[in-house]
């Protein structure tokens, strides 16, 4: 028997589990693997699918493509320096990132550019910033701050909860404003399933989503307009000029792509047949040319990306147990990124297919939306910084790194998380 099978954990006095050859690489190739096939397939449909419009609104065919490119330029940047800054900072940092979130969705209010009805972004030099992006992963490192800190008050405590609802109301209440019913509800969503990955009783569901909730709900009943597109969305087909214009270009897009589509670049409803087919409905240009065994890979990469934030989460909640630790803080990190990517592209998906009304949200990384990506680059990029310093944690403490209690690790590891 090899001496690392003959490893016990001095603590529990249990065989220490193998380690596989992957816990020996200095990051997690498989995610990165997964973001850049998406990042490609992604700038491959948008240089697809904006050929039409760019050409009627720009004179040329890859107005939009250039721009995604910047956009993925400047976040391959971001994500660069967010893999070089410590956990610790973000951590000691989460106040004023969460302030700075609040600050931008008053600016956008007061000084931000309106498209059809709404106003969500503020005009910068190079881009329109869509504040409610940023205000995601705000809301990602807050949470898990608060809950690395107060995780213990959180399981038990009514009280621990409620203190969230005040700057959490004031949040919502402002994107409502804009309005942004599709980020609100993500960002309730983030929220409550990191709650409850924390250990917090269920019946806090209630206490987060169901407010937000009936607020959306008796918006929509209060406005025809809203109203109208619920309805719509329900039976397209009962307007398919009008409201359910959208929806059916879409579901035939979806339906002409059959088992295997109908060719690259070759879609019919990106001819400015389907609305947004660049932005919110993407995904049925792409359903369109790659057809149900592309859209069951495109699934299956964001399932990819999801398990492997869950797993990066787990292993640094496992290495690092204390709830005063950095990498606890880490792990839930990884955890809110991973539910933010996959809600996102569920409910863009769900809304490309008929299943949910049409929300304003992206699909992740594919989706044109310089705001969006440059956003979901930084969140992944600080899940991938949880997983180099957990790495680093197991190869220092390897006697532990497989251990189901590590309590004696100590803040020492990653630059302390006092405060």
């Amino acid at each position: 028997m090899s001496q690392m099978t003959q490893r016990t954990d001095t603590r529990s006095h249990r065989p220490a589990a193998p380690r596989r050859p992957a816990d020996d690489w200095p990051v997690d190739w498989v995610l990165i693997g997964a973001i850049a096939a998406l990042m490609s397939v992604g700038l491959l449909m948008v240089a697809s699918s904006s050929v039409a419009i760019s050409e009627k609104y720009f004179g040329y065919p890859t107005h939009f493509l250039g721009r995604q490119a910047l956009a993925m330029t400047l976040g391959l940047i971001a994500a660069w320096v967010v893999v070089h800054m410590p956990l610790s900072l973000w951590r000691q940092q989460r106040g004023k990132l969460f302030l700075l979130g609040l600050l931008l969705l008053v600016l956008v209010l007061i000084f931000g550019r309106e498209v059809n009805g709404a106003k969500r972004w503020l005009p910068l030099v190079f881009m329109n910033f869509q504040v409610s992006e940023f205000m995601k992963l705000a809301v990602v490192v807050f949470m898990a701050g608060y809950l690395a800190r107060h995780g213990q008050a959180v399981r038990e405590q009514y009280e621990a909860v409620f203190r969230l609802m005040l700057p959490f109301g004031a949040m919502a209440i402002l994107l409502l404003m804009e309005p942004d019913f599709g980020s609100t509800f993500v960002i309730a969503v983030i929220i409550t399933g990191m709650l409850l990955i924390a250990g917090a009783p269920w019946r806090y569901f209630v206490i987060t989503v169901v407010p937000i909730a009936a607020l959306l709900v008796f918006m929509i009943i209060t406005s025809p307009y809203r109203m109208a597109r619920v309805s719509n969305f329900l039976d397209p087909w009962a307007d398919p000029f009008g409201q359910g214009y959208q929806l059916t270009q879409a579901l035939i897009a979806l339906g002409r792509g059959e088992w295997l589509g109908v060719g690259m670049g070759e879609s019919v409803q990106k001819l400015l047949y389907l609305p947004d087919a660049h932005t919110d409905f993407l995904f049925a240009i792409f359903a369109e040319e790659y057809g149900f065994v592309g859209v069951v890979a495109l699934i299956g990469l964001y399932a990819l990306i999801l398990w492997r934030c869950f797993r990066i989460g787990h292993q640094a909640n496992r290495v690092f147990e204390t709830e005063a630790t950095q990498t606890h803080f880490g792990g839930l990190v990884a955890y809110g990124v991973g539910i933010w990517v996959a809600l996102q592209a569920m409910i863009n998906i769900g809304v490309n297919v008929g299943l949910f009304p049409t929300k304003g949200l992206t699909l992740p990384l594919m989706s044109y939306g310089g705001s969006s990506v440059l956003m979901i680059m930084m969140a992944l990029a600080l899940v991938l910084r949880v997983d180099m310093e957990t790495r680093q944690a197991r190869r220092r403490f390897p006697q532990t790194a497989d251990s189901d209690s590590t309590n004696h690790l100590s803040d020492k590891h990653n630059g302390g998380a006092n405060e």
